[in-house]
């Protein structure tokens, strides 16, 4: 089991929108293995992304409402209905703020052996599919904040108000 460190806000890699996965190949399945072992090695995780793991590789894995998986170059369909739960993120670890995001989400990519791989959900899997991939663009949850709460959130990260590094695996 290869449970990697997470990294926090303020990494450039976070920020950095992440590269194609061209080669289908056994570096891949153990990225995908080293991201699967960090998703659940510790409990509470929905989701982990490459970036988040110091890889700049468009792959994430995710483990959210009974569906466990996943999925490499993803491209999104979204739904105008609308859910505006809290969202947290392992990058931002121990802040939790209302997010605004689409209630269904199809995801379209592929698996680790290059094979087309469509996942749909709603709800918090939705969710999850759509958090992920914003970090495969660079992108964090609270750059989806407005008014007070985008405030609040920065507010916060700026102060350090979360949970230590020792606390991050």
């Amino acid at each position: 089991m290869t449970m990697r460190p997470i990294r926090i806000i303020g990494d450039p890699v976070l920020r950095t929108p992440c590269e194609p996965v061209t080669s289908f190949d056994a570096d891949l399945r153990a990225l995908v293995a080293d991201l699967m072992d960090t998703l659940l090695g510790a409990p509470g995780r929905a989701g982990v992304a490459a970036p988040q793991i110091g890889v700049s590789a468009q792959v994430f894995v995710y483990d959210a409402d009974g569906h466990r998986g996943h999925m490499i170059n993803p491209t999104l369909e979204l739904s105008e209905e609308l859910q505006d739960d809290d969202e947290g993120c392992l990058s931002i670890p121990g802040l939790y703020f209302p997010t605004p995001r689409a209630m269904h989400a199809t995801a379209h990519g592929f698996d680790q052996h290059g094979e087309p791989l469509t996942i749909s959900g709603s709800g918090f899997l939705a969710r999850a599919l759509q958090h992920e991939t914003d970090h495969l663009q660079g992108r964090l949850y609270v750059d989806t904040l407005r008014g007070e709460t985008r405030r609040r959130a920065l507010r916060e990260i700026r102060a350090g108000r979360f949970d230590s590094p020792s606390r991050r695996r």
